[in-house]
């Protein structure tokens, strides 16, 4: 790790502060700081491997506000993954163990971030932050909640009810089900969701499995007749039978009206 700073060192934090940014890319301080190109990637790059600023994308560095006091700064995971969604113009939403865990379903912190999102797929690390980084659709965006982190940054989550139908539709991404469903019934029961809300955003959002899947559970806890049938509306008629809980074998009591067989105590 670099132990101190030299003058043009020096002279890029300060700069930086001055003009109250967070970022800095390349070609910016060429001119303020009188560097050759090579110099000013060399410098960006020497900071970066000191572990002083961190690499965001090509060209792109993130840099603290306040120098560290020891050890190399990380910035926080919110930071990290808004600044490079700004870089790619892209739009996202945190979803999955992160949305688990927010919202009370699963007490386990997740040690990385998982973001749908319009730009980027893949694995991601920037400084101390790790992601997973789910390329969707524009339209697979959406039915979201914003909160302020204590950074005064804003952090895009997936709603309460939007995280229940991913945890159904994205099941062996997240290893969520049979968990899912026990988070659907309790969060019903507590009128924290409501029947009608669950099915317009699995119609929106699900496919044909997660509409089976929740029309059957849904029907298990009684819900209005009129709500289950919008979700068969959206299914073809279909001899095919998928299984309630996809990771068993595909052996148990059959709901025909649905399509799944409830392999649940198999």
């Amino acid at each position: 790790m670099k132990k101190g700073l030299g003058e043009i060192e020096r002279l890029l934090f300060a700069y930086v502060q001055m003009r109250g940014q967070t970022t800095v890319r390349v070609g910016e301080l060429a001119g303020p700081l009188e560097l050759s190109a090579p110099q000013e990637r060399n410098l960006l790059s020497r900071l970066a491997r000191a572990g002083w600023i961190v690499r965001v994308w090509r060209g792109l560095y993130l840099v603290p506000r306040k120098l560290p006091l020891g050890g190399k700064w990380s910035p926080d995971e919110i930071l990290a993954l808004n600044t490079l969604m700004d870089a790619r113009r892209g739009r996202y939403q945190i979803c999955g163990p992160n949305a688990f865990n927010r919202y009370g379903f699963d007490d386990q912190i997740p040690n990385r971030v998982y973001a749908y999102n319009n730009q980027i797929s893949g694995e991601r690390t920037i400084g101390a932050v790790a992601m997973t980084l789910i390329k969707v659709a524009d339209g697979r965006l959406g039915d979201t909640e914003e909160m302020q982190t204590v950074e005064g940054q804003s952090a895009v989550y997936g709603s309460r009810a939007r995280t229940l139908v991913d945890a159904v539709y994205d099941w062996s991404r997240f290893n969520s089900l049979p968990r899912g469903y026990e988070w659907i019934k309790r969060e019903l029961a507590a009128g924290r969701v409501g029947a009608a809300e669950l099915v317009a955003v699995a119609l929106r959002y699900g496919d044909k499995g997660t509409i089976r899947r929740i029309g059957a559970l849904l029907e298990m806890q009684s819900v209005d007749t009129g709500l289950l049938r919008k979700l068969e509306k959206a299914l073809d008629p279909s001899t095919g039978l998928i299984p309630w809980i996809p990771t068993k074998p595909k052996r148990g009591k059959i709901n025909r009206r649905w399509g799944v067989v409830l392999n649940d105590q198999t």
